[in-house]
């Protein structure tokens, strides 16, 4: 199997200035989200909904290496927690220009077993957490001119998913919503695209077997969190200044387009 040395991308200081919000930003992806914006200037807004510890810590590491970071505790379903968290990011950094949706819930259950809560659970944090942090951000970012949103669906979301029914519905709902929005307001300066990650080299939850090794996917490995985070950083800088209603598949070929 291939292997991979691949980080978070350099400094930089093409988002100086800006401040991000990045939902679900205390392990995996998020966290690497927050790092990589951090490093290209981003004052960063690391939100969690329990992790407050874990969010901390990435935190300490955008602090260590120069950039500004604070936690933001929100349960992003709960329209009065992402209220009360814009209003604290605004507080403090006085500005939010881009707003990553990462957090997601992803569990796994026979279709014919599913409860109408489980089915709920991950619609709520996906759709309705993407409906109430992007009425919250966006008045931010048309205030200044503009802004990106980001979100992130998943391969789930166009090819369906074995026991995963629930996750494939809410991913595939975000991209029509995340296309709505680059329809609606590209003409205000806000861009907004998503990306779908393929299988992710990240750490699962309790009670979830082990990764087999990867079959199926042309550069024979999965992929790091890294590797998301740095097209992340790249759709909210000024390189994509062109690019909006977009779905960016990184999934090392897994699926082709």
């Amino acid at each position: 199997m291939t292997t991979t040395t691949a980080g978070v991308s350099g400094p930089g200081t093409e988002l100086a200035g800006k401040v991000a919000l990045v939902t679900g930003a205390s392990r995996n992806i998020g966290r690497a989200i927050a790092l990589s914006l951090a490093a290209g200037g981003a004052a960063v807004a690391v939100n969690t909904r329990a992790s407050k510890e874990a969010a901390a810590k990435v935190v300490e590491e955008i602090r260590a290496a120069g950039g500004q970071a604070d936690v933001f505790m929100a349960d992003i379903a709960d329209a009065g927690a992402v209220k009360a968290m814009a209003e604290g990011i605004l507080k403090r950094f006085g500005r939010i220009d881009i707003l990553v949706l990462n957090a997601s819930v992803r569990t796994e259950r026979p279709f014919l077993e599913l409860s109408y809560e489980e089915w709920r659970q991950p619609l709520a944090i996906t759709h309705d957490g993407a409906f109430f942090c992007a009425q919250a951000c966006l008045p931010s970012m048309l205030e200044h001119g503009g802004g990106a949103i980001v979100t992130l669906g998943g391969m789930q979301s166009l090819s369906g998913s074995k026991h995963r029914v629930h996750g494939s519905v809410a991913k595939h709902g975000l991209v029509g919503m995340t296309r709505a929005l680059a329809r609606e307001f590209g003409d205000r300066g806000i861009r907004a695209n998503c990306i779908a990650p393929g299988t992710m080299n990240t750490t699962r939850g309790p009670g979830r077997a082990p990764r087999p090794e990867p079959k199926g996917i042309p550069l024979g490995r999965y992929g790091e969190a890294e590797e998301i985070a740095s097209v992340v950083r790249f759709l909210a800088g000024p390189g994509a200044s062109f690019l909006t209603g977009q779905t960016i598949q990184v999934n090392g070929g897994q699926m082709m387009f």
